[in-house]
């Protein structure tokens, strides 16, 4: 039996004003029993300091839950960003959804 993968999408620009909803909705997929959770960059434009406060709560409450999280279609400025904050060395970031699967599923 595959594991429940429960696949994330924000988009748009991911700041303050969209943090809580994205924890709200990381929250409901742990609390939904998914055994790994894929959160989808492709198709945020920005990310901000609020956005990955957001998503460093997101990692504590999915890893405190034992749950995978992982990310993937990050563009050159979220990349930037986790490569200054180190955070590319905490999250398991692939290319695309694609890549992911083939590496992650097919295990």
């Amino acid at each position: 039996m595959s594991p429940v993968v429960k696949y994330v999408e924000p988009s748009g620009i991911l700041d303050g004003t969209k943090a809580s909803e994205f924890r709200q909705e990381i929250s409901e997929s742990v609390e939904k029993g998914a055994a790994i959770i894929l959160i989808d960059f492709n198709d945020v434009t920005f990310m901000d300091s609020s956005g990955l406060g957001a998503l460093v709560l997101a990692l504590k409450t999915v890893r405190a839950a034992g749950i995978k999280l992982y990310i993937c279609s990050i563009n050159d400025q979220i990349k930037m960003l986790f490569e200054l904050t180190s955070m590319d060395r905490v999250f398991e970031i692939y290319p695309n959804r694609e890549t992911f699967e083939k590496q992650v599923l097919a295990k």
